[in-house]
């Protein structure tokens, strides 16, 4: 009986894994395309009983994780090996540099969940930041992809790179404020430069956040290696 619920399992997982190969671009497809759709379906999906919830895509965090892992694997097989970058000793390891990202990219869709909640004058708990947390996954997705791809490309030494790495960064960051604009307009009533404020700012308060964190772990571990 054990024997057949170990293969049960394995067969579930295996399933899950493949699935993944047709989900996860069906997911960035329909996020790139209609963004807001997304993020409203993320929030509905969550009303539904957990075994029907998200039957057309990923779950949002997960999509997000999917999402760095892919980027930690492009970078893994594609930076030169002498970049004159060295990561801290704590981050040296692939799974802690992978855990730190996950950690980092996940504080912008925090903070922007919580931003929305107070100005909403909502309480703040585990139960109601999860549904502006999750329809924050979706569109941070591909922002950290890009993000991910321009930083690596401009850690090169050809100058076509470094160009094509700034104008990664510069369409994720245009884009993702685009996106998250229209969001806090409609979902809040307000206007068009205000929502754009909000965003904006709450944008700096989570790369600040990303630094210090970053900057705690090379101080903590005595810097980089040398």
């Amino acid at each position: 009986m054990d024997f057949m619920r170990l293969l049960k399992s394995i067969e579930e997982l295996l399933y899950e894994l493949v699935s993944w190969l047709l989900f996860y671009p069906l997911t960035m497809w329909r996020t790139l395309r209609q963004p807001q759709a997304m993020m409203r379906y993320a929030d509905v999906e969550l009303t539904d009983d957990i075994a029907e919830q998200y039957t057309e895509t990923l779950s949002p965090p997960l999509f997000l994780l999917i999402t760095l892992l892919l980027a930690h694997g492009v970078e893994l097989g594609l930076v030169n090996q002498t970049t004159p970058w060295s990561p801290p000793a704590l981050l040296a390891n692939d799974s802690n540099l992978l855990m730190f990202r996950a950690v980092a990219f996940s504080i912008l869709p925090l903070l922007m969940a919580v931003k929305l909640l107070h100005h909403k004058g909502a309480r703040l708990t585990r139960d109601t930041l999860r549904a502006p947390f999750y329809s924050q996954c979706y569109i941070t997705a591909p922002f950290a992809l890009a993000l991910s791809i321009g930083m690596l490309l401009s850690r090169t030494a050809s100058q076509k790179a470094l160009a094509a790495g700034l104008a990664f960064i510069l369409v994720a960051f245009v884009w993702y404020v685009i996106v998250e604009t229209r969001w806090f307009k409609s979902d809040l009533g307000l206007s068009t430069a205000q929502a754009a404020l909000r965003v904006l700012w709450t944008m700096v308060q989570a790369l600040v956040a990303i630094f210090m964190a970053g900057a705690a772990i090379v101080f903590g571990t005595g810097g980089a290696p040398a």
